[in-house]
């Protein structure tokens, strides 16, 4: 599973980001004091690396209404943690998406948060009905299926334009769903996508916590430097390489890493002359023979390539920005706590409940599963409910679902 489509989605904001070869894209700006949260360009800019991703206001708490035009809008405004959602009971009149998601039946009032936290219903019916269906003239049901179905379109959309920005065919991707609201909605948007399989790991809740926890340790150092591709020689390109590296290795011997552990990656940002932008093109970190100019050209020519399936002839080229980054070995980590007692997938069904699923059309008595009696080989198919403490997964009609040996739940779409 080389290419992926990382899909996040909370609270408040669904993110996206895509994983190229093992390896997720990176950019080295980053946008920090926004005045309007998600709009390009209203903040102030950072240069740091940061993890390229597509960011939209569209979470289990974003607000919907009815916008101008008279149709159903969500986000990017959001109820918060407080007062929440009409269904928390704190105070919230206002319908959201984990309204809706809770009259579709893909959440449940009693087990919601493992069955420590309850929801009401009719709180949420009543906020969906008195702000959406009864100005629309639409059922609550239909409204509450507005309301997810629009956050699916939204997000599929800026995925849509995310992709083909970075010359990646989505079509070829698995997407690895997770996040509190990112199983529920992550079927949906593979089908927009026409993604050929879905990927929910265990504890999605809290993935994000947990990468932050399993990452190695990294270090990274930036030197601009133009150079003309034509004139570059190898000891030119080792003195500029060296010189980085050392620098590096400086912070990696500080924070008690073991060189020998630690992986090199160098990058040079290039282009053709004239133009206005660079491509990252990967570089070798070793010695190269005295001619270094074919496998620089060759790796800047094929990073060119992937993004617009041409290249420009006769226009020489050149290097501005180098960077070596050095990461330290990932930590050995062990599961434990939440293991699954069992293999059938059968056994593991705790209950079923009706659920809204437009392919059927309508309503369907859908089975439930208790995400920690799932062992690894069971198998089930769509549609289907799976609940855990932190989220919970909603599996689409005609979607075939296994349970690998990490207890991930691998879902092929159909």
């Amino acid at each position: 599973m080389q290419q992926i489509l990382s899909f996040d989605m909370g609270g408040t904001t669904a993110k996206g980001c895509m994983i190229r070869d093992n390896v997720p894209l990176k950019r080295y700006e980053l946008e920090v004091a926004r005045v309007h949260e998600f709009k390009r360009g209203s903040g102030l800019p950072v240069k740091i690396p940061v993890i390229d991703m597509i960011e939209i206001g569209a979470g289990g708490g974003s607000l919907a209404q009815r916008d101008e035009r008279g149709v159903i809008g969500v986000g990017p405004h959001s109820a918060g943690a407080d007062p929440g959602p009409a269904c928390y009971g704190r105070g919230g009149r206002k319908p959201t998406l984990t309204d809706a998601n809770l009259l579709l039946g893909y959440l449940d009032s009693a087990s919601f948060l493992g069955g420590r936290m309850q929801l009401d219903r009719a709180a949420a019916l009543d906020a969906i009905t008195r702000e959406i269906a009864l100005p629309l003239g639409v059922t609550s049901h239909q409204a509450a299926w507005g309301i997810h179905e629009v956050i699916n379109e939204d997000v599929a959309k800026a995925f849509r334009v995310h992709a083909s920005e970075r010359g990646v065919d989505y079509r070829r991707c698995s997407m690895v769903v997770f996040g509190g609201s990112g199983p529920v909605h992550g079927s949906r948007i593979a089908r927009k996508l026409r993604i050929p399989r879905l990927v929910c790991p265990a504890g999605a809740g809290v993935m994000s916590a947990f990468g932050l926890l399993a990452s190695p340790l990294g270090f990274e150092q930036v030197q601009s430097l133009r150079v003309d591709l034509a004139s570059l020689t190898a000891q030119r390109f080792a003195d500029i390489v060296s010189s980085l590296l050392e620098g590096v290795k400086a912070n990696v011997r500080q924070a008690g890493v073991t060189e020998a552990d630690c992986r090199v990656q160098l990058k040079v940002d290039m282009r053709y002359v004239g133009q206005g932008h660079e491509v990252e093109a990967p570089m070798p970190s070793g010695q190269l023979a005295a001619n270094v100019l074919p496998t620089i050209t060759a790796s800047f020519e094929e990073a060119y390539r992937a993004l617009y399936h041409r290249l420009p002839q006769g226009v020489p080229i050149e290097a501005l920005n180098w960077r070596v980054t050095v990461s330290g070995p990932p930590p050995h980590l062990a599961f434990g706590g939440a293991g699954a007692t069992g293999r059938s997938a059968v056994d593991a069904v705790k209950t079923t409940r009706r659920a809204w699923f437009a392919e059927a059309p309508g309503w369907m008595e859908t089975p439930v599963y208790d995400r920690y009696a799932l062992g690894p080989g069971a198998s089930f198919d769509g549609p289907a409910i799976v609940e855990e403490r932190e989220s919970t997964a909603v599996i689409g009609l005609g979607a075939r679902c296994r349970v690998d040996e990490g207890l991930t739940i691998v879902v092929t779409m159909p």
